[in-house]
């Protein structure tokens, strides 16, 4: 999880998102991206 929307666009831009981008038709079809909010989350005790 990311605490804000900057931290998270700041992570869908970063190095591994640029290097992934890079192999679009090698690797896989054209990816799509969505923003998704996490409602709730249950971590093992």
């Amino acid at each position: 999880m990311f605490p804000d929307d900057a931290g998270r666009d700041a992570h869908l831009s970063g190095a591994v998102a640029t290097a992934l981008g890079e192999q679009t038709g090698k690797l896989f079809s054209e990816p799509t991206i969505e923003k998704l909010d996490v409602l709730g989350s249950k971590l093992l005790a």
